[in-house]
């Protein structure tokens, strides 16, 4: 069992895909997340372990990852000044783009590794029914989206 070469991502306006879409040069994936880098596991203070991240991926129209920007702009415990740093930040990389449509988009897997957190569509097919989500699988890092069967844009937190 694989993933299909493209995986459709379906736009939810006000929701978890709420800033996806088309522009002129492609597709894109935008959104504000937290994160917590790699080896911290949250505790009690967690609000002071997740750091908040700007997002911007870009694809072609065939779904193949064009780039991404990626900015930290604070912790989670300096809410609500880091969210509305990241915010600012998106609003400026998405200025920049012409001709914007937030739609579907459809896009290949991809992963960028930026300031010890994992970004991207990955794919998490295993062949073992015992481990795993029992079939193809891709995973959207940092947020925990997975897309499945039947590859309709929907997705599981």
């Amino acid at each position: 069992m694989r993933l299909p070469d493209v995986i459709p991502i379906k736009y939810e306006p006000g929701y978890r895909t709420g800033r996806i879409g088309r522009h002129a040069g492609g597709q894109f994936f935008a959104d504000i997340t937290g994160a917590y880098q790699e080896g911290v596991r949250p505790g009690p203070d967690w609000r002071n372990q997740q750091r908040i991240y700007a997002v911007l991926h870009l694809f072609d129209e065939g779904g193949h990852h064009a780039g991404s920007y990626l900015r930290c702009t604070g912790v989670r415990g300096d809410s609500p000044a880091a969210v509305e740093a990241a915010e600012q930040v998106l609003s400026d990389w998405m200025a920049g783009l012409e001709a914007v449509t937030n739609c579907d988009i459809a896009v290949r897997p991809f992963r960028v590794d930026f300031d010890n957190v994992v970004f991207g569509l990955v794919d998490e097919t295993t062949d073992d029914p015992g481990e795993g989500h029992g079939g193809p699988w891709a995973e959207l890092y940092p947020q925990r989206l997975g897309f499945h069967e039947p590859w309709n844009g929907e997705y599981d937190t």
